[in-house]
């Protein structure tokens, strides 16, 4: 077990195992693969990913950024050269396999246009609520993508550029981070609340 625990390789491997096994139980109790399965599964991958992107975004935010100050000049490249970009890999890929698995399970569940127009063609609250928070998780991943991840190449020193681009960069890169931060918080409510309390 310990050798398990010790690679992060061989500990995602047994997860993964361990979850193949519990969809093979299932399928032995007599559970077909059918659009109830799709969806589960789709909904599975999708808390996954989001649990991955959003756990990211909140230690960058929670954690890192507010700690920089407390770290040393000379112990700061550890984290620029290191940490950050292996965190921000994770961090893009995690808000793409959110993103897509949570636009195919829209459609496996059958709203997707009605919720990307915010409930306007069905009259659901529940579409609504889900729109509203698909359109705010667009809104973040198009961030992540398009403005956290280039200015972070920049900041970090991925992409030279000058002392002032660099600083600039840096900023505009927390505050879109602290954006999505902001926008987290309704979104994950409008996700739930579709699921829980809305018709």
């Amino acid at each position: 077990m310990i050798k398990i625990l010790t690679s992060l390789k061989l500990t995602i491997t047994t997860g993964l195992i361990l979850t193949i096994a519990f969809i093979i139980y299932f399928l032995t109790l007599g559970n077909n693969i059918d659009i109830y399965f799709w969806q589960f599964l789709f909904r599975y991958i999708h808390v996954l990913a989001g649990t991955m992107w959003i756990g990211l975004l909140w230690y960058f935010n929670f954690v890192q950024i507010p700690n920089m100050p407390k770290i040393p000049d000379d112990q700061k490249p550890a984290i620029g050269k290191v940490i950050a970009p292996a965190a921000l890999w994770y961090f893009r890929w995690g808000a793409m396999f959110t993103l897509i698995s949570g636009l195919l399970l829209a459609h496996l569940n059958g709203y997707l246009l009605s919720a990307l127009q915010l409930g306007i063609s069905s009259g659901s609250s529940r579409d609504l609520a889900i729109g509203i928070g698909m359109w705010m998780a667009i809104i973040m991943f198009i961030n992540v993508w398009f403005v956290i991840w280039p200015n972070q190449k920049k900041a970090l020193g991925i992409v030279e550029v000058d002392a002032d681009i660099k600083a600039r960069s840096a900023r505009t890169a927390m505050l879109f981070s602290r954006t999505n931060t902001l926008l987290s918080i309704p979104m994950l409510f409008a996700m739930v609340s579709a699921q829980n309390i809305w018709a």
